[in-house]
Order: structure tokens, then C-alpha cells, then sequence
């Protein structure tokens, strides 16, 4: 059985998003962000920065989303939510696969600070206001790419749960897309998906 350490509203919807997908079976060790218990003795055992997601299979144990994600298509048989490695559409799902990591969610996790983590007295609106702008500009990109299909590497695929999680919390967040109607009708179709409703509500 696979076990998934979780937290809502965290990158760890992305790997129960994938797990609903796939219609896998696993245990849902759930917490709250923040949660005392992330930061015990115990929990950095499972993970030694006292994060989540962490997946563990049998012996195995493995964290980071995009990893994750990787590792159920490898080996749980997710081989239809990645391209075949001499697919047209395989370099743009690496590409998007690690984009969303990469360039946006530096800017996500700025504003984050900015805005919610530090004590209000340490806040800088200027440094939000900055990420916001050069998230909104990174998004552009995507926006682009999806100006002539429906995912990012043709069908829908893992690229799309890591850019889409991305995007959609890029969209809570309040970064402008009006000028984005390609990535604006994504994030509506993903958040349609029933494998995503039911990872967004766990």
C-alpha cells in the first residue's frame, strides 16, 4: 500500500491529484500546515526539513512532488501521464514539468512570504508586489504554449498537474490573466477534472 504524508492547500494535492488519476489505492497520513508535529523528532525522520508530500512504497521513501510523480509513472504503472521518450511531445513535457518548479513557484513561494509567513512588522509590500509582477510574466510563456492544444504535451499528462497546481494557485493568489484567455480555459478545464476535485478536498 502506498502511504502519502500530506497537507491541504500544499504540493502534496499534486501527488494525490496523480494517485486519483491513476486509481491507485493509498493511506492518506494527512496534517495541517504548520502542524507542531512536521517539526517533531519523529516526522523529521519521514522527512528532514519536516515537509510534505512524502511518499513511501513498501521500503521505499521519497519526497519532492515532481519526484513523486516520476516515480508512481515508473513504477505503479502511470506510463499514459508521460510521452514516450521518442514522442514530438516529450521535450515539452520535460519542459513544463520542470518550468512549473522551476521559474514559477519561486515567485509563488516569495509572495507567500511576503504575505502570510513573516510577522506583518517584517512584510515588504514591495518584494510581493515584485514576484507577483515576474509571476504573472512567467506565466505568459504558458499561456502561449497552450494557444494550439489542450495540455502541454499533447494529452493530459503529469506537465499538467505540476503546471496546472501551479497555475491555479498563481490564480488564487491574484496574479493577472486577463490577457491569458489560453491559460484562464486550462485552469477551468483542470479544476473540472474529478481526480483533482477529489485531491483539493482531501
Amino acid at each position: 500500500m502506498l502511504k502519502l504524508y500530506f497537507a491541504p492547500r500544499s504540493r502534496a494535492v499534486r501527488v494525490a491529484w496523480m494517485l486519483e488519476e491513476m486509481g491507485a489505492a493509498y493511506e492518506l497520513v494527512s496534517y495541517e500546515l504548520g502542524d507542531p508535529a512536521m517539526r517533531g523528532a519523529d516526522y523529521r525522520a519521514i522527512h528532514p526539513m519536516g515537509r510534505v508530500p512524502v511518499l513511501e512504497d513498501g521500503p521505499v521513501r521519497i519526497m519532492e512532488s515532481g519526484a513523486i510523480l516520476e516515480y508512481l509513472i515508473a513504477r505503479h504503472g502511470g506510463e499514459a501521464f508521460k510521452p514516450a521518450a521518442d514522442s514530438p511531445f516529450f521535450p515539452d513535457y520535460l519542459t513544463w514539468l520542470h518550468y512549473a518548479e522551476g521559474m514559477l513557484m519561486p515567485p509563488v513561494n516569495s509572495y507567500m512570504v511576503e504575505t502570510v509567513f513573516l510577522p506583518p512588522d517584517r512584510q515588504s509590500v514591495v518584494h510581493a508586489k515584485r514576484a507577483k509582477k515576474l509571476l504573472g510574466q512567467m506565466l505568459v510563456a504558458v499561456d502561449q504554449a497552450l494557444a494550439d492544444r489542450s495540455f502541454l504535451a499533447g494529452s493530459f499528462s503529469a506537465a499538467d498537474i505540476m503546471m496546472g497546481s501551479t497555475a491555479m494557485a498563481a490564480q488564487t493568489i491574484g496574479v493577472d490573466m486577463s490577457e491569458m484567455p489560453h491559460l484562464r480555459d486550462y485552469i477551468d478545464r483542470l479544476a473540472q477534472r474529478p481526480a483533482y476535485v477529489k485531491a483539493s478536498s482531501l
